[in-house]
C-alpha cells in the first residue's frame, strides 16, 4: 500500500509530520491509499484513537481526504505540493509566455504616490485604535462600487485577492465543507480550498463565465460556498455577461444560504462591464483588487459584503495583522485621485495582443479563448507533448494542470508582453506543436 515508505511516531502530531514530509517529497503520492486506522495503530504501536487524530490533522491541513469504508487517501493535489510546481521554467533563449504577470511598461509609477503618502505619514501618524480603512479609500471604493451596481456593504481592505478570500472562507466554513470552483480556474485558488482542509466541486465554465447547471448541480450535491471570477478569468479570461449572471442568480436564489464570493481582479485592465452577483445569497462578498493593474507588489484589495460577513473577517483581521498598512492605502488613493492610470488604454493594449494572437491561431486552424485579461487559453489533446514541444522551439508556456481539476487538457499562454511581431511565430509554433483536429470546449 505504501511501497517502501514506512510512517513512523508515537503521537498524533508525530504521525501526521511523517506522512506529511512524505507527501511533499514525493514519496506519498497524490491518490495514494493510506493504511487504515487500526491496522496503522497496531503496527505502531499505538492506540487508534491517536492514528484517527493524526489522519484528522491532515484532513484539516489539507494533506488528505476520507470516503467512509473506501478509507483515506493522499489528496490529488495536496497542500504540501503545490500547483506552481507545474510549471516550465524559461531556460536562456527561450522566450517565457507563462508567467502570468502584467506588463511592467502598463503599470504605472509609484514613486510620486508613495512620497505623498509618507509625506501625509509624517504629518498625520497613524496609530493604534484608529480607523482600519483610509477614510478618503472607503469614500472613493463606494463611489465605484455604486457606479458598477454592487449593493451597499461595509468595507474593509485585505493583502490581496488570495487573503480576502482565504479570511472569508475561514470565518464561514469548516473543515470538510465543499467549495464550488470554476474548473480551469486560478491554481493558487485550487491549491488554497484544500489547505483549509475543504472539498472542491468543479464547475464548468465558457465565455461567459461559469455553466449555470453545473453550479446547480455543485449545491444540490451540498457545496456550501461559490466562488466566481467576474472578469478576467484566470485561465480562460471569462467575464460573466448580464445575460449569464441573470442566469447565475436565478441559481444562486434556490440556495439562500450559500456563500457567495466573487473575485474581481481584472478592475482596471478590462473593457467589459461588470455584471455582479453579489446580494444573490444571504452571504455574499465581493474582492477587488489592484495586483493587475497597478503591479503584483502592491498586495491590496477593497473588500464588501453583508453585514455579518464584514464583521467576522474584521474581527479576525484585528486579532492578527491588525490591518494593511494605511501608508499603502493612502498610495493607492493618491494613484486613483491622480488618474496615474488610465485604464481604458490599458484594457486596449491587452485586448489588441489578445485579439492578434487569438486570429492567429484561428487562421492555423487552432480555437483559443480570451474574451478579457491578460492570458489566452488553448484547448490541446496532449498538455505534456504541447508544453515540451514548444519549450524545445523556444517558448514557455504553462501547462493547463496547474488550472484544471476535471476539464479536459489546455495550456495557458501570458500575452501580457507579447509583440505584434512575435504573435505570428508564436502561433505557428502552437500550431505545429498542437497538431489540431476537431475544435474542443473546455466546459
Amino acid at each position: 500500500m505504501l511501497g517502501e515508505y514506512r510512517i513512523a511516531g508515537r503521537r498524533a502530531a508525530e504521525i501526521s509530520a511523517s506522512i506529511e514530509r512524505a507527501v511533499g517529497a514525493g514519496e506519498l503520492e497524490p491518490g495514494q491509499l493510506l493504511p487504515p486506522i487500526r491496522e496503522l495503530a497496531t503496527g505502531l504501536g499505538v492506540n487508534p484513537n491517536t492514528v484517527a487524530a493524526a489522519y484528522r490533522i491532515l484532513r484539516e491541513r489539507g494533506v488528505i481526504e476520507t470516503a467512509g469504508r473506501r478509507g483515506s487517501r493522499v489528496r490529488p493535489r495536496p497542500a504540501t505540493t503545490g500547483r506552481q510546481e507545474i510549471r516550465a521554467d524559461a531556460p536562456a533563449g527561450v522566450r517565457d509566455v507563462a508567467d502570468g504577470n502584467p506588463d511592467p511598461a502598463l503599470l504605472p509609477s509609484l514613486a510620486k504616490a508613495f512620497a505623498a503618502a509618507g509625506e501625509q505619514g509624517d504629518r498625520e501618524p497613524v496609530l493604534y485604535g484608529e480607523a482600519p480603512v483610509e477614510p478618503g479609500l472607503e469614500r472613493l471604493t463606494r463611489s465605484h462600487l455604486d457606479a458598477d451596481g454592487v449593493p451597499d456593504g461595509p468595507l474593509a481592505v485585505l493583502s490581496g485577492s488570495l487573503d480576502a478570500i482565504e479570511r472569508v472562507l475561514a470565518v464561514h466554513l469548516k473543515p470538510g465543507d465543499t467549495v464550488a470552483v470554476e474548473d480551469p480556474g486560478w491554481g493558487s485558488l485550487l491549491d488554497l480550498v484544500p489547505a483549509l482542509g475543504l472539498r472542491t466541486a468543479p464547475v464548468g465554465l465558457d465565455d461567459e463565465g461559469p455553466v449555470p447547471d453545473d453550479v446547480r448541480r455543485a449545491l444540490e450535491a451540498g457545496a456550501r460556498a461559490l466562488i466566481v471570477t467576474d472578469r478576467a478569468q484566470n485561465p480562460t479570461g471569462a467575464s460573466v455577461t448580464a445575460t449569464r449572471a441573470r442566469a447565475l442568480r436565478a441559481v444562486l436564489s434556490e440556495y439562500p444560504e450559500a456563500l457567495l464570493i466573487e473575485d474581481d481582479h481584472g478592475n482596471g485592465i478590462v473593457d467589459l462591464p461588470l455584471h455582479p452577483l453579489a446580494g444573490a445569497t444571504h452571504s455574499w462578498v465581493f474582492v477587488r483588487s489592484v495586483a493587475k493593474a497597478y503591479g503584483p507588489d502592491l498586495r491590496l484589495a477593497v473588500l464588501t459584503g453583508d453585514p455579518v460577513t464584514l464583521d467576522r473577517v474584521r474581527g479576525r483581521q484585528r486579532l492578527g495583522a491588525g490591518w494593511v498598512p494605511r501608508v499603502l492605502q493612502r498610495a493607492l488613493l493618491r494613484l486613483w485621485t491622480d488618474g496615474a492610470l488610465d485604464p481604458a488604454a490599458v484594457a486596449a493594449a491587452y485586448r489588441g495582443r489578445r485579439d492578434l494572437l487569438i486570429d492567429a491561431l484561428a487562421e492555423r486552424g487552432v480555437r483559443a479563448h480570451g474574451r478579457s485579461g491578460l492570458n489566452v487559453w488553448i484547448p490541446v489533446p496532449d498538455e505534456t507533448g504541447t508544453v515540451s514541444r514548444l519549450l524545445h522551439a523556444g517558448w514557455a508556456v504553462s501547462a493547463g494542470a496547474r488550472f484544471r481539476l476535471n476539464s479536459p487538457p489546455g495550456i495557458r499562454v501570458t500575452v501580457a508582453t507579447l509583440t505584434p511581431e512575435e504573435t505570428g511565430p508564436l502561433a505557428d509554433a502552437i500550431a505545429s506543436a498542437v497538431s489540431p483536429g476537431p475544435a474542443r470546449s473546455y466546459v
